[in-house]
């Protein structure tokens, strides 16, 4: 019979961060058992997650980043929630082949739509023919939903991601995990915590605000083993990768316009990415770009190219990602990794007067990359919190507002990640009560059998 079990993801945690200001954690691993994972390229929300619950490498389940282009639609697509998109038996899915009354409660975990988890709790805001995007979550079953938010409030969307980003959103999801354990009782529990995440990304691993942020989620981490633990239910904590320190961004779709591969079309005076009419062109996703040469002819000339833009480590053709893992078809014919200290921007432009009106504000699914800079507001605008409180009035009273305060500086970002050759320092780490591994490092995709020894051992 499976013993219940609960991984708590606390994301961007390495090891170089616990320490005094994380007291429960590192009470925790000092009473089991800590190793550093060893994340798949690219070591990115998605990519890392699919690997940890299905065991293989992104070149198996499909998942080459938190978003890629869609060859078929021609179009970038980001932060999909379908699990469906993700190949291969997830781990709950194996555990109930041995143990059919195993149940499953995955809370924010992504691709956490349709998937076959018992119980599913997602973001998922409300968009309005208005213009509004209003604070929601989605479940399974559809009134788990309603349950928590009657208990909780409505999920606090805007302090999950955008710039007011804070430990809210963690603390929201933990009470949410632990009512879902209450009313349910699931084998497996999958509990994620993104806030130390975004701390890293706004400020960096050097920053003098870091102790509070680590104080704060090491609170919520404490309470959290507290519950499992009365209940008897055994603990693994994990992160999915660590944050290493970043001075600038590399403008690849920069680069590959000026090469003139890139197609833009304007509109009201500024400039969109045609992907389906560009014969090379980047989608960005942290410290990882997958470049998707539309023009056969033009690969060597794109490859070499890339090779030579500052801030570029690595240009990883077929071959190379076939030795990475990666080759799968949704990936580019060239995959970049950033050189240390550097991420990629997801900016075409050449002049910021030229930018897409969504490039001021918080648009995931809209911009064809990643975009850290959705954690700031524009520093230049005076007033800040006058001027989102006058656009709030404006769509409370019905009328269309663009919330067009977020910077085009990408000096200001300060963490990132993506590239897997990280001092040890910043790697992801897993820490056990138990572990059947006596090795200090764990393939990112061993964690998996981590999991279901915990259940079955």
């Amino acid at each position: 019979m499976a013993h219940a079990t609960a991984v708590i993801n606390i994301v961007g945690l390495s090891s170089s961060l616990i320490g005094p200001h994380t007291p429960r954690i590192a009470a925790f691993a000092r009473a089991g058992r800590l190793q550093r994972i060893h994340p798949v390229l690219p070591a990115v929300t998605c990519s890392v997650q699919s690997s940890m619950l299905t065991g293989l490498m992104p070149r198996e389940h499909g998942i080459v980043g938190n978003g890629w282009y869609d060859r078929t639609a021609c179009e970038v697509q980001f932060w999909k929630q379908s699990n469906r998109l993700v190949a291969g038996e997830k781990v709950w899915e194996t555990a109930r082949k041995r143990d059919p009354s195993v149940s499953c409660a995955n809370m924010f975990w992504w691709y956490n739509m349709y998937s076959s988890a018992d119980y599913s709790v997602t973001p998922r805001p409300q968009y309005r023919a208005d213009g509004q995007k209003i604070p929601d979550c989605y479940s399974h079953p559809a009134d788990l939903r309603d349950m928590l938010q009657h208990e909780l409030g409505p999920f606090p969307l805007f302090s999950f991601w955008g710039p007011g980003a804070s430990i809210e959103s963690s603390r929201w999801i933990a009470k949410a995990t632990q009512l879902v354990w209450e009313k349910h009782n699931p084998t497996l529990t999958l509990a994620y915590l993104p806030h130390l995440d975004y701390a890293l990304q706004k400020l960096g691993p050097e920053h003098d605000s870091i102790p509070g942020e680590l104080r704060d989620i090491d609170a919520l981490a404490g309470e959290l083993i507290d519950f499992f633990d009365k209940h008897e239910v055994r603990v693994v904590l994990l992160s999915e990768y660590g944050i290493e320190p970043v001075d600038d961004a590399v403008h690849i779709n920069r680069v590959l316009r000026q090469a003139d591969w890139l197609r833009i079309r304007e509109e009201n005076g500024r400039e969109l990415l045609d992907a389906g009419s560009s014969r090379a062109f980047a989608v960005a996703d942290h410290q990882i770009a997958h470049v998707y040469v539309i023009d056969a002819s033009i690969e060597d000339q794109v490859r070499q190219t890339c090779a030579q833009a500052p801030g570029v480590d690595q240009v990883l053709d077929r071959s190379a990602q076939q030795r990475l893992g990666i080759n799968h078809p949704r990936a580019g014919e060239l995959t970049l990794v950033a050189a240390p200290r550097r991420w990629f921007s997801y900016d075409y432009w050449l002049h910021d007067r030229r930018a897409p009106d969504f490039a001021r504000t918080v648009d995931i699914h809209h911009k064809p990359g990643y975009d850290p800079l959705e954690l700031f507001i524009d520093p230049a605008i005076a007033w800040p919190k006058l001027r989102l409180a006058w656009k709030l009035l404006k769509k409370k009273l019905g009328q269309r507002t663009l919330f067009d305060v977020i910077p085009l500086d990408t000096r200001l970002v300060r963490g990132s990640h993506g590239r897997i050759d990280q001092a040890p320092e910043h790697q992801p780490v897993l820490i056990t009560q138990h572990s059947s591994t006596q090795t200090n490092k764990l393939n990112c995709t061993a964690v998996r059998n981590v999991i279901l020894n915990h259940l079955f051992d």
